[in-house]
C-alpha cells in the first residue's frame, strides 16, 4: 500500500458523508435528474435536524417527480431561451458578470491543488455544480491525498461561502422551482452547517 492509498483510507466516516453530500448536490446541479437518480433521491431519509428535514423533504418531492418534468424545470432554471432564471456561477453572483475575477482566482487555486476540468465539461469552473464536486473530491482525496481541514476551509471560504447561501436560497424561491426548491433547501442547510463547522475549527 502506498502513502496515498493509506491516507485515503484515513478519511473518517463523517467526512465521507460530507463528501457524499457535496457530490450529490454537484450531480443534481450538473444535469437534469433522470429516473435512476430520482429513485435514489426518493430513498433518502433524514433525522429531525434542519438538514435532515430538508433531505426528507427532497425525498418526498422526488417520489412524485417525473424525469421529464424535472428536465423541463432544470432547463427553465439554468438554460432557458438565452438564459435561465438563475445563473449558477460565482462570478455572476459576486460581480454581476460571467468569467470575472472570481473565476480567475478559482482557476489559480485549482491549478495549485492540481485539480483540472474534465475534457467533456465546457461551462466555467465556478459553477455551483463544479464547486460542490471539487469540494467533495478534496475531502476524500480524489485529486491526490485528502485535503487537510485547513485546506478545505480555505477553499470553502474563498470560493463557496461568499455566495452559496444566496444561490441556494434563490433556487429554493425561484418561480420555476419545484423539485429544485427542495434541492435548494438541502444546499442552504448544508452550507450553514459547513460554515459553522469551519468557523468553530478556528476556535
Amino acid at each position: 500500500m502506498n502513502q496515498q492509498q493509506a491516507e485515503q483510507m484515513e478519511v473518517d466516516a463523517e467526512d465521507r458523508l460530507r463528501a457524499d453530500l457535496y457530490n450529490f448536490l454537484g450531480v443534481l446541479l450538473a444535469r437534469p435528474a433522470g429516473e435512476m437518480l430520482l429513485e435514489q433521491t426518493a430513498s433518502l431519509t433524514g433525522d429531525d435536524g434542519p438538514l435532515g428535514q430538508a433531505i426528507a423533504g427532497l425525498s418526498r418531492v422526488a417520489k412524485v417527480s417525473k424525469a421529464k418534468a424535472v428536465e423541463r424545470e432544470f432547463n427553465d432554471l439554468f438554460i432557458g431561451l438565452g438564459r435561465g432564471e438563475l445563473l449558477p456561477y460565482a462570478s455572476y453572483y459576486l460581480t454581476g458578470f460571467l468569467n470575472e475575477k472570481p473565476l480567475a482566482r478559482l482557476r489559480q487555486d485549482m491549478a495549485a491543488l492540481q485539480v483540472t476540468r474534465a475534457e467533456n465539461v465546457f461551462e466555467p469552473e465556478d459553477s455551483m455544480a463544479s464547486l460542490m464536486e471539487t469540494m467533495g473530491g478534496l475531502i476524500v482525496g480524489r485529486f491526490g491525498v485528502p485535503a487537510t481541514l485547513e485546506r478545505q476551509k480555505t477553499f470553502f471560504n474563498n470560493h463557496i461561502a461568499p455566495w452559496a447561501t444566496h444561490f441556494y436560497s434563490d433556487l429554493e424561491a425561484a418561480k420555476t422551482s419545484v423539485f429544485y426548491a427542495s434541492v435548494g433547501a438541502v444546499g442552504r442547510e448544508f452550507m450553514a452547517i459547513e460554515r459553522e463547522a469551519f468557523r468553530m475549527s478556528a476556535d
